[in-house]
Order: structure tokens, then sequence, then C-alpha cells
């Protein structure tokens, strides 16, 4: 019991839109806490990892993703556009903000954030890139707007760019990746193998 998982995701994936629940829900099941990491994927991990930008997958990648998508957003009754309006997106206003949400509030509130603006995202055609979007997503969990105010902050860049970083030296190439005592899990399908490792302490 107690160990921690270092959750490192993009807030525009899908993957970790179906995945975000059922983790926190894992995690409170076994007595872990989270460690709330949202990274600069496409800019940073996919350079050194050999990832492409999804326009850059091969057509043959790009269609199967749908199939996945589409398999797992049933398999999951959760909600999913397939093609959401405002997608591709960039991420990293909304990463910065879960990470003000995180050092104001805790990981809790960060991780009450992040689902928002994942399902923003994938299942309210909402525009995670836009300020008062974000904006709005605060006051929907009852958060300050002050903390759209300190993403903007020089200590959350530094901790976006931290937490990049770490998930570099760890090994991780995409998203989600849950990592629990330096092993890697990736992808939200991986997270039965999470909660077994997590049930065995």
């Amino acid at each position: 019991m107690g160990r921690t998982v270092d959750y490192y995701f993009a807030p525009q994936s899908p993957w970790a839109y179906l995945g975000h629940q059922r983790l926190a829900d894992i995690a409170q099941r076994a007595g872990a806490s989270i460690r709330v990491m949202p990274i600069d994927l496409g800019g940073k991990v996919f350079p050194i990892s050999g990832g492409l930008p999804l326009g850059q997958r091969a057509p043959q990648r790009q269609a199967y993703r749908l199939v996945e998508l589409q398999r797992f957003s049933q398999h999951l009754n959760a909600p999913l556009n397939l093609k959401p309006r405002f997608f591709p997106v960039g991420g990293d206003d909304a990463a910065r903000l879960i990470i003000a949400a995180d050092l104001a509030h805790g990981a809790e509130a960060a991780m009450k954030v992040a689902g928002a603006v994942l399902t923003a995202c994938w299942s309210q055609e909402r525009n995670i890139a836009d300020d008062k979007v974000l904006a709005e997503l605060l006051a929907e969990q009852g958060m300050p707007e002050a903390v759209l105010g300190q993403s903007h902050s020089q200590a959350v860049q530094e901790r976006y760019e931290s937490y990049t970083q770490a998930a570099i030296d760890a090994g991780v190439f995409g998203a989600p990746s849950y990592v629990v005592a330096d092993e890697i899990f990736w992808g939200q399908d991986r997270l039965d193998f999470v909660e077994r490792v997590l049930a065995a302490d």
C-alpha cells in the first residue's frame, strides 16, 4: 500500500481521456497516490523517441487509431468524438493550468482539472487552447480563476519542463504512461497491470 503512480500524459490525448477516471479509481482503491505530470509530448518527447504527430503517421495507422478509439469508447461507455471540432489542438496552456492547480491546491485538484480538460476536448467540443474555456473549466470545478493567472508563471513553466524531462529520463515515449517503481505501463489499456502492481503491495 502507499505506492505512487507517476502519471505522464498530454492534455489533448484521447487515450488519456479514456483512462483518466479509471486511473483515479484504481489509485483510490489501492490507497496509492498520483503524481499528476502533464508533459510536452509532441514538442519534446516525440522528437527523441521516434514518435510522430498524428498528421505525419501512415494512413493505415491513422485509420486504425479511429477504429480503436471507437472500440474503447463503446467498451468503457465513455462518450468520445472521433474527430472533435478543436483537434489537433495545442496542449501547453492546459498542461500549465493543471500544474498550477496542483501547486495551489494539490494533486486531487489537478486530477479534477485534468479530467475536465480531457472531457472538454474529447466529449464537449471545446477548445482547450482558449483561455476563456480554461477559465470556464476552472469555475465548473469550483476553483478560483486566479489559478489561470498562476498558470502563466515562470514556476509553472519550469515545472512543466521538469516533468517533460523526467518523462524522457524515465524512458517514456507515449501518453498516457504510468510509472510505478520505475516500471512503465504505456497506454490506458495497460491499467489492469497498474492495478495488479498496486494491489500486490
